[in-house]
């Protein structure tokens, strides 16, 4: 499509931007060359985390202020500041048409969509793990008022609902999507090493499994697994992104846990397709991770997003492999790519679609199909707290799993980010579920009333 006439009657759109981390810098800085944003309102647990932002960019200390209360935060937006705060309420009734959610906080983050929904404003949903708990509710929840609650582009959900949506307008046979996961596994035969997300381990081995008949495919990839055991091979994170598809799409992985093969790009035609042709899934269509064993001179598809179609007429598939496309061995399959993830770069055509055009780039009918839940990995005592860290929002000895989703009565296993932070009432076993009864859940909890609501 041409993007110059599909935004040509944009004005400007008065942004929001709560959370200034990875995302939200990158949005912040990139707006600065898009005429059709203004971001002049951010939100940050500490103020002086975006001011610091703020100074890092070259935003000089008359051109922004920090505001403690909602009459200050009026009165620099007034004078044509940058309106800088810790609280949301201090901003909410500022003219801006769009909050961008960023900040990566579950129970923040519900907050925020909560009150920009009932501020009448559309919705950026950036933080995957709010969206995964309440996405489809607030999407309806914000379509009630004649208002757009969104994933986001830049970030993976979004690209491959765009991929998946676009193949199907194409007439294409989905037999798979999915998304490479961040970090590659980079293989050096030289010194017959493995390195992946900054880890360094001589693995030999595994040069024997780069190539073979297609019959093997499947052993060496299951070698594969065994051999780099020292390695994460399942992040909550990738999960949790595959669920926002699942409820976008109606695609569902065939394993809560992913299958998550370390594999080639050019084999994954041939591994994301049923097994009775060679591949590893037992139906279709399937969600699922891959993560991309390449050498060091070979390109990378790190957080690129790709689904994998039937090739119907294989006199159009064999001139089109010809022109670089990746097909299976036998021409039966075809792995198509989007490899870009810009983050907040490319967020921009999710803003003016939403506060333009009216239009998400999630499901057509929000639906909640997948849960992402919480399963321990070690026994959890009684009185522990499942206290959510690190980059990717992991938690300590839990990890997660995608069900069918399900009402949150007692004994429905909790959703991963409704469970973060929270304090067990009582023991966890390791392999087990933890329930919505294992959680402590008396206090001011936001993400629990808005997915109930009906």
């Amino acid at each position: 499509m041409n993007h110059l006439m599909r935004y040509r009657n944009a004005g400007q759109v008065e942004l929001c931007l709560a959370g200034i981390g990875g995302f939200g810098r990158t949005l912040l800085v990139q707006s600065a060359a898009i005429p059709a944003l203004s971001v002049r309102i951010l939100v940050e647990q500490s103020a002086d985390i975006a001011a610091d932002v703020l100074r890092g960019i070259g935003v000089g200390e008359d051109k922004f202020a920090v505001c403690a209360t909602a009459e200050e935060a009026k009165a620099a937006w007034n004078r044509g500041a940058i309106v800088v705060t810790d609280d949301l309420s201090h901003v909410i009734d500022l003219p801006f048409e769009m909050l961008i959610e960023a900040t990566g906080h579950p129970d923040a983050g519900a907050r925020h969509a909560r009150m920009a929904v009932e501020a009448d404003r559309h919705i950026a949903v950036v933080s995957k793990e709010v969206d995964s708990v309440i996405g489809p509710g607030l999407a309806r929840m914000a379509q009630d008022r004649g208002r757009v609650a969104t994933p986001v582009d830049g970030d993976q959900p979004s690209l491959l609902v765009d991929l998946i949506t676009w193949a199907q307008v194409l007439g294409l046979e989905i037999l798979a999507a999915g998304k490479s996961s961040e970090y590659d596994f980079v293989f050096d035969p030289v010194t017959g090493t493995v390195t992946c997300n900054g880890s360094t381990v001589a693995l030999p081995e595994i040069a024997a499994t780069l190539s073979g008949d297609e019959a093997s495919l499947r052993d060496r990839v299951a070698s594969r697994a065994a051999m780099a055991s020292m390695f994460t091979q399942r992040v909550p994170a990738d999960l949790c992104e595959l669920s926002v598809v699942a409820n976008a799409t109606g695609f569902m992985p065939d394993r809560p846990d992913l299958h998550a093969p370390l594999a080639r790009i050019q084999e994954i035609p041939s591994l994301f397709r049923p097994k009775p042709e060679g591949g590893i899934f037992d139906g279709t269509p399937v969600l699922d991770v891959f993560h991309c064993l390449r050498l060091p001179t070979e390109l990378s598809l790190a957080g690129g997003v790709f689904v994998v179609v039937r090739c119907t007429d294989a006199e159009t598939w064999k001139m089109l492999g010809e022109k670089g496309h990746i097909l299976s061995p036998d021409g039966e399959t075809a792995m198509l790519t989007n490899p870009r993830h810009l983050l907040g770069v490319e967020a921009a055509t999710t803003i003016l679609d939403a506060a333009v055009l009216g239009e998400s780039s999630g499901g057509v009918e929000a639906a909640h199909y997948a849960d992402l839940v919480a399963i321990a990995t070690a026994d959890l005592p009684e009185s522990s707290v499942l206290a959510m860290g690190g980059h990717h929002h992991t938690i300590e000895n839990v990890t997660a799993h995608i069900l069918p989703a399900r009402a949150l009565d007692d004994d429905a296993p909790a959703p991963f980010y409704l469970a973060a932070n929270r304090r067990l009432v009582r023991a966890v076993a390791a392999g087990s579920y933890v329930t919505m009864k294992d959680l402590d859940l008396s206090g001011d909890e936001e993400l629990l009333r808005l997915r109930r609501l009906p």
